[in-house]
């Protein structure tokens, strides 16, 4: 188990990685790391919710990632990252994005397309209690490609 409420299987799963026959295993490191981001915002979040909340991407290897067309500074490839969904959660993305910027200490934090009252999901991301930035943006199209706002 990463965390009292994530699995090893949840921690890595991927409908792509699985299609493509992608090995998408952390190493101790990357382990390290996404243990310490459930620790710091996951389970917080989740106990505050008082329920399930869904994740759609954490780990993800440098193929997977590669093959979904992530960013080649993704934190998902180090464990850093995760994106939270509301689906059938007793919160909203919008205020589970609140919740977290003031009430957590994370690294980055990103309002992930939606409108404005709710994003699609939330990434966020965690490094350690020093080098956190608790950086909060939102994403966004223009021509086609993604861009980020500070907000």
């Amino acid at each position: 188990m990463i965390s009292k409420h994530i699995s090893d299987k949840e921690g890595v799963y991927s409908t792509t990685a699985t299609r493509r026959g992608l090995d998408n295993n952390p190493s101790q490191f990357e382990l390290a790391n996404m243990k310490e981001i459930a620790a710091q915002v996951f389970e917080p979040l989740r106990e505050w919710v008082g329920g399930p909340i869904r994740i759609n991407s954490f780990y993800r290897g440098k193929a997977l990632n590669k093959a979904i067309g992530g960013s080649t500074t993704s934190q998902h490839c180090k464990g850093q990252a995760m994106d939270i969904d509301d689906g059938g959660c007793k919160k909203t993305n919008a205020e589970m994005y609140e919740w977290i910027k003031e009430n957590l200490n994370f690294d980055q934090m990103i309002w992930e397309f939606g409108d404005d009252k709710n994003p699609n999901w939330v990434h966020i991301s965690y490094v350690n209690e020093i080098d956190n930035r608790n950086r909060c943006l939102k994403a966004y199209k223009e021509n086609g490609k993604t861009k980020y706002m500070v907000i």
